[in-house]
């Protein structure tokens, strides 16, 4: 049976992978779970940026696919960022096995705001459903309500659904078959 995998990366609140969880098997039907131990990010910090490069990090993921792995999805609280680019929310190997998203700039209190947990858990719901659409080979929507579509602030994040459009399920279906 294969199973989407859920991998703590460095240290993160378990309560977020446990809400996460039975939200991403309902989406994708797919059984979930957490894999242990969490992933050491160390080796992907810079310290010219204070910040986690996301590349580095999905690419010691692939050291934690196992056979009955569907996809395995990185959760970390760490600011990630990808070269050409002051921070990502998430990465995703497209068409790939691995994932990674980051709670650090879901939360309230990054932008100077009370803590809200349920819109930090709608936001990481949002972004860890679009990261796994990529490496089902979707790539950004022009659909702005499609969760699909391309975030550069959370602002966008909060505007769209966390579904996909019809457009891309039907892509989805059609890259299944």
């Amino acid at each position: 049976m294969k199973l989407l995998q859920l991998l703590p990366i460095g240290n993160l609140d378990g309560e977020l992978l446990m809400d996460l969880g039975p939200a991403l098997a309902d989406t994708f039907r797919m059984p979930c779970e957490v894999i242990t131990p969490a992933l050491d990010p160390e080796f992907a910090f810079h310290g010219e940026r204070q910040q986690y490069h996301s590349s580095e990090v999905l690419h010691r993921m692939q050291g934690r696919i196992r056979p009955e792995s569907w996809r395995v999805l990185g959760v970390t609280a760490l600011d990630l960022y990808i070269p050409i680019l002051t921070f990502v929310f998430g990465e995703a190997q497209m068409g790939g096995p691995c994932a990674v998203v980051s709670a650090h700039r879901l939360r309230q209190e990054f932008y100077g705001l009370a803590a809200d947990r349920d819109i930090l858990r709608q936001r990481l719901f949002k972004e860890a459903v679009h990261e796994i659409g990529h490496t089902l080979n979707l790539t950004h929507c022009e659909d702005y309500g499609c969760v699909m579509a391309p975030s550069h602030a959370v602002e966008w994040i909060d505007l769209k659904e966390s579904t996909l459009c019809p457009n891309c399920q039907s892509r989805v279906f059609a890259n299944a078959g």
